[in-house]
């Protein structure tokens, strides 16, 4: 009796460590974002994301699978993290351009993370540009590129209904952070290489 009793508790015991290390699997801080880059030289891309705001600004290491070139000089690759959701722009910056040979491959990019605020006057110069013609043309038509507007999270198709889409997300970041603007976040290259 005493050894079932004992057998119980200490299967209760394991569950109960099983069931709090799976289910405590939390947002990795700066700080352990920063310890993992250095141990193993590269950030991943979706721990990247997690801990952008924070990085904003600083050099780090990436690595990832790149999913696209920008056909236009390959100045801009994106590079996916465990899934098409976990997707970041890096621009060639100083190094010019990309080779086109990174897609489906795994890149290596040393570079500063930067911020890209989108607010109402961002919005309103952009209307600004659409009513004057002066809207500059990208990727398959004036609507953007594809792979950039799915980067960052973009259904509408164009100018003026992307513009509404982000009034509508600046709208309800206001309303649950405070925050009147959409932060998306891309690197600036200073080497790379391919994997």
């Amino acid at each position: 009796m005493k050894t079932r009793k004992l057998t119980i508790v200490l299967a209760l015991a394991a569950m109960t460590f099983i069931g709090t290390s799976c289910g405590n699997k939390q947002q990795k801080s700066a700080a352990e974002a920063t310890t993992e880059q250095t141990a193993s030289s590269a950030l991943e891309i979706d721990s990247l994301l997690a801990n952008a705001e924070s990085l904003a600004g600083k050099e780090v290491t990436i690595e990832g699978v790149c999913t696209h070139t920008c056909k236009h000089g390959a100045k801009k690759i994106f590079l996916m993290g465990s899934d098409d959701t976990q997707v970041i722009r890096v621009e060639a910056g100083t190094l010019g351009a990309f080779d086109p040979k990174c897609v489906n491959s795994i890149v290596r990019v040393t570079g500063t993370l930067k911020e890209q605020r989108i607010d109402e006057a961002y919005l309103q110069n952009w209307e600004a540009q659409l009513k004057a013609q002066a809207a500059e043309k990208h990727g398959t038509g004036e609507a953007g590129c594809d792979t950039e507007k799915k980067a960052r999270g973009e259904t509408a198709n164009t100018p003026e209904a992307r513009i509404a889409d982000f009034r509508a997300k600046i709208a309800d970041r206001k309303a649950n952070s405070g925050k009147e603007y959409l932060s998306f976040y891309f690197m600036e290259a200073n080497s790379y290489e391919v994997e």
